[in-house]
């Protein structure tokens, strides 16, 4: 984008601060197209004020009060989180409760991917063996195990994806009968049936831990195959048969050799789209970031649920100051009330670690021009589309064991990227899009992530990890629904096999769970 031209996006009509769009951000004295006069330099993706604001007048943004002006700002000026006094959090007693009925929509037909069925009636976007772990001490001998299966295994089936260690940093340690434990040991139970991993059960433990393998992986964990249900295939690190390290990962190889040889049967056939489940996030946002790339993965958002496909956003704290919006598009009371108890449980967790909500957002996101997290969340809610919210997951809680096949649903959890994204995972997620405006190396290891830049600098940089770049919205060369409709195709691309760039650089982390229970 030339910065000769002076540009500037407002997102309502009744706002009255913008952001600049130029690469490089306006010096003081340019002249925006509507004749207004920077009096500031103004940085890319920071917000100018279209009028005179007035000492504890309202600054409006996407049609929201994101704040009140702690002085006087004049025209032209630039407006950041300094001049800025952030609204009270709405209060979650008398919101709107299922009144906005949208439009139907129109079903979309006709689109399929090839992945590879299960058992249980999903379907994988990849043919991957996952390792589960029942605790922490064993993942410096399973990842060694790992390496050794990937160099001298793995090249033997080529049919088969990957193999992954599911590491974390549970297991031991902690009070696992407390309140909250559930929703760590639910997770990783839940990871374990991803899509992905095509059903096969296959657990390193280390022998002493609190979190035993059959309390992990109870009988009834995964579905019946040939009139049986899979065997719980355990190697026990502390069983008397190992004798030395290398026996150890003997024992892991030669058990990791039966299911590769069953996962190396599979074969990608066509599958409807509405087989594809979602997980959409967005992490080092930016003001670009509900300018560009969340418009765009909301419209595609909404080809996805036309399609049949499930849809889940999530981040409690990235949307917390947009329940109002959320509990209105919610398809049922029930619905709406569901979510209002996932923001209270946040409101209170805040108050007993005596922190407020604005601890987000974060410093890179201030760079980024995102005063507070009033701004944030409107930005961040734009990538659920419009279509309703027709259910709601408690973290580390599985869609089917909810009842969920289709459409939008909203997964609690908190905003860190490695966070959601395992309880995404947990959810029944095969596919994840991931939209970002500062930049992070982000991937799973368990499930292709397309990412998505919100600006072009950012994609002209970083061309070697952003899949997609959004920015071209504000350059001016695609439209939102252009770039969601070609969201849409690379996802079906993708889902087929297509590698992201976060896949080819193997970009990941272990697991991260959320974890409320105290330790002991």
């Amino acid at each position: 984008m030339s910065t000769r031209t002076p540009l500037s996006i407002a997102m309502h009509p009744a706002d009255n601060v913008a952001i600049v769009a130029n690469d490089g951000g306006l010096p003081a004295g340019s002249v925006l197209p509507s004749g207004l006069v920077l009096r500031d330099k103004v940085p890319q993706a920071h917000k100018v004020a279209l009028a005179d604001i007035p000492e504890g007048g309202a600054v409006r943004r996407y049609n929201v009060v994101i704040g009140y002006a702690l002085k006087a700002i004049a025209a032209g000026s630039w407006v950041h989180e300094r001049l800025l006094q952030m609204p009270e959090a709405r209060s979650l007693q008398g919101l709107p409760i299922a009144t906005v009925k949208p439009p139907v929509l129109e079903p979309l037909e006709g689109h399929t991917f090839e992945g590879y069925r299960n058992a249980d009636g999903s379907v994988g976007t990849r043919n991957i063996l996952a390792i589960t772990t029942t605790v922490q001490c064993v993942a410096g001998v399973l990842d060694f195990a790992v390496r050794r299966i990937k160099a001298e295994l793995l090249p033997r089936y080529p049919n088969v994806d990957d193999v992954v260690g599911l590491e974390h940093s549970y297991g031991c340690g902690v009070a696992i009968d407390a309140v909250g434990a559930e929703i760590p040991q639910r997770t990783l139970r839940n990871i374990s049936r991803n899509p992905n991993f095509g059903g096969e059960v296959m657990v390193v433990s280390l022998g002493c831990e609190k979190l035993q393998p059959e309390r992990l992986l109870p009988p009834g964990s995964f579905p019946i195959v040939d009139e049986r249900e899979p065997e719980l295939d355990v190697v026990c690190l502390q069983d008397e048969a190992h004798v030395g390290f290398m026996s150890m990962i003997g024992s892991i190889m030669e058990r990791a050799q039966v299911h590769l040889e069953r996962l190396n049967r599979r074969r990608r056939e066509t599958v409807p789209a509405s087989a594809l489940v979602v997980g959409v996030q967005c992490g080092g946002s930016d003001a670009f970031s509900g300018v560009t790339a969340n418009p765009a993965v909301g419209f595609c958002t909404d080809l996805l649920v036309r399609a049949g496909a499930t849809v889940m956003f999530s981040e409690v704290t990235e949307v917390r100051d947009g329940i109002d919006q959320l509990t209105a598009r919610a398809s049922s009371p029930e619905v709406a009330q569901a979510m209002i108890d996932e923001m209270a449980w946040y409101d209170a967790y805040l108050d007993k670690g005596r922190v407020d909500r604005s601890a987000n957002t974060t410093p890179g996101n201030k760079k980024g021009g995102l005063s507070n997290i009033v701004e944030k969340a409107m930005g961040s809610i734009i990538k659920s589309g419009t279509a309703p919210i027709t259910g709601v997951l408690s973290p580390g809680q599985k869609l089917t064991d909810r009842g969920i096949h289709s459409g939008l649903v909203y997964a609690a959890t908190p905003a860190s990227d490695f966070i959601c994204g395992t309880l995404q995972l947990a959810a029944g997620m095969n596919l994840h899009v991931f939209t970002t405006g500062r930049g992070t190396p982000y991937g799973l290891a368990q499930v292709p992530v397309i990412k998505v830049a919100t600006r072009s600098d950012l994609a002209r940089r970083w061309h070697d990890l952003m899949d997609v770049n959004a920015g071209r919205i504000a350059d001016g060369e695609a439209t939102i629904e252009e770039l969601g409709w070609e969201l849409f195709r690379l996802m079906l691309d993708v889902a087929s096999g297509k590698k992201t760039w976060a896949e080819q650089w193997k970009l990941h982390n272990a697991l991260v769970l959320f974890n409320p229970a105290p330790v002991t």
